[in-house]
């Protein structure tokens, strides 16, 4: 059975108030930001009279002090506030320390801001005080208590969406606990009844097109990475949310491989270790779904999950053989490691048939991508290229860092055939993580709007974005901008969709 996610925000309360009237509130903890023009005449204050040694001692932000039974955190923040990866990376390390303090309560005050300035600096403070205060899923006998408050005091008063707030925080969290469970939890039958559990208890319509549906619907490229596996458990799982008057429909695919063994390209020296977290893609899609739905975003979204594990045996998939997907296009199995552009090209040949306005998939997919951007960014391919600079914008502003690659047809010379429609993969040397793309896109139509992302900054060491965690749910907090943008409401207009 797999621990069950449960995500209880805190009240989050906005007032106006001074400095001197946020000290006064007497919380186990004060977060003070103040602008680095305010720095000399706020030294003079008493209560911030111990930031002159620390300065002195060329002490780095945060400064800790105590005002009488509060602790105070104090960072200051220079020049004009930029929404970039600096902002993200100084904050997460403002965040850190406050990992091991057991409070209820604590205040976050805004001094010497402008006011976009103070709405965007709470914004993200907030979004990565939440993905601080998930607690993520550990089988260790003796771990660290959880690190969890109640209220939020935020000075002076700003217009913040409390809704996007709590469900991208909620949405992301979930996705980092799934991804962290192990193997031996997180099987493809274990999540499939998490994700059945889900829908239930948020109202989505769920279906689970099993491998028998699969067979006859003659998704022979997802079969076969499935039928490795002894106990049949692969399976597309749809999941739909209907809000009442939908503006768009959304169509979101992960790729759900719950273990990666290589298959009879079997992965060696340690390789294997960690691809339990190959499901990533998947857990992203979920995340983005449930974000979608807790705050009531008026989307109609067809969440799409290509669960199943890539397994050695004697009825698993070999290099050589030529299989056939659901859209009728022949593939040469070159590699049975690539097995995630497998799953995903009858996944995306299924999501298109409900027609989409946009449609994205995530997948922690191939290595290349990896090695091209390491995993501080991840790597973004559309069948759209004048939306390249907007993309690059939209993850520089959320945190979550995107890097376009191209998807011209001419490097589909790469995964030409002799025997069939496509190479599964290019052998020898390749731009492998653009073979894969263009091999998906032989699944999607040119008229669906179509943004694929190749998930190599799903972890990172010291986090990505407003979170903190080496597992970071990267895409989530992306999605929901992107959705927000205007590049989230290309297609139908909602006249159009009421008819």
């Amino acid at each position: 059975m797999i621990t069950p996610f449960t995500y209880l925000p805190p009240a989050i309360e906005s007032r106006d108030a001074t400095l001197a009237e946020a000290l006064a509130q007497g919380l186990p903890l004060q977060l003070l930001l103040i602008a680095e023009e305010q720095k000399e005449s706020l030294l003079s204050l008493p209560a911030l009279a111990g930031l002159q040694t620390q300065l002195a001692l060329g002490k780095k932000a945060p400064f800790t002090l105590m005002h009488g039974n509060t602790l105070l955190q104090v960072m200051f923040v220079a020049g004009s506030v930029t929404r970039d990866h600096r902002l993200y990376k100084q904050i997460r390390g403002w965040i850190a320390p406050l990992s091991g303090l057991n409070v209820e309560r604590l205040g976050l005050h805004l001094e010497g801001f402008s006011p976009s300035e103070r709405v965007m600096l709470a914004e993200v403070m907030l979004s990565a005080l939440l993905a601080a205060n998930i607690s993520l899923p550990t089988s260790k006998r003796r771990s660290e208590s959880s690190w969890g408050y109640q209220q939020i005091k935020v000075s002076p008063a700003v217009v913040l969406d409390l809704a996007r707030l709590y469900s991208e925080a909620g949405g992301n969290g979930l996705a980092r606990h799934l991804a962290v469970l192990p193997a031996s939890e997180l099987t493809a039958a274990s999540y499939r009844e998490f994700v059945s559990k889900l829908a239930q208890d948020e109202g989505w319509q769920c279906h689970h097109y099993d491998q028998a549906q699969l067979a006859e619907l003659g998704a022979g490229a997802f079969l076969a990475v499935a039928r490795g596996s002894e106990d049949n458990q692969g399976a597309m799982v749809k999941l739909s949310y209907y809000p009442p008057k939908p503006v768009r429909r959304i169509a979101l695919v992960g790729k759900g491989i719950c273990h990666d063994s290589g298959g009879y390209n079997l992965k060696v020296s340690g390789s294997m270790y960690g691809m339990h977290l190959d499901m990533g893609g998947s857990a992203v899609a979920l995340g983005a779904l449930y974000a979608i739905s807790r705050a009531q975003l008026p989307y109609e979204v067809h969440c799409w999950l290509a669960i199943a594990e890539n397994h050695i045996g004697p009825h698993a998939y070999r290099p050589g053989e030529v299989v056939t997907a659901i859209n009728g296009t022949s593939i040469e199995v070159v590699d049975t490691d690539a097995e995630g552009r497998m799953v995903l090209a009858d996944t995306l040949a299924m999501a298109v048939q409900d027609t989409p306005d946009l449609l994205l998939d995530y997948a922690t997919l191939t290595g290349a991508c990896k090695r091209a951007l390491g995993s501080r960014y991840s790597g973004v391919f559309t069948n759209r290229s004048e939306w390249m600079a907007s993309l690059v914008n939209l993850g520089q502003r959320s945190g979550e860092r995107i890097w376009p690659f191209p998807l011209d047809d001419d490097y589909d010379d790469n995964i030409e055939s002799e025997w069939a429609d496509l190479l599964q993969c290019a052998p020898g040397s390749s731009p492998d993580h653009i073979d894969a793309a263009r091999f998906l896109a032989h699944f999607v139509p040119e008229q669906t709007p179509w943004l694929h992302f190749d998930l190599s900054g799903f972890r990172n060491k010291g986090g990505n974005g407003v979170v903190s965690s080496e597992v970071t749910g990267f895409g989530v907090r992306l999605t929901l901008d992107l959705l927000a943008s205007p590049l989230g409401r290309v297609g139908r207009q909602a006249s159009e969709q009421s008819e």
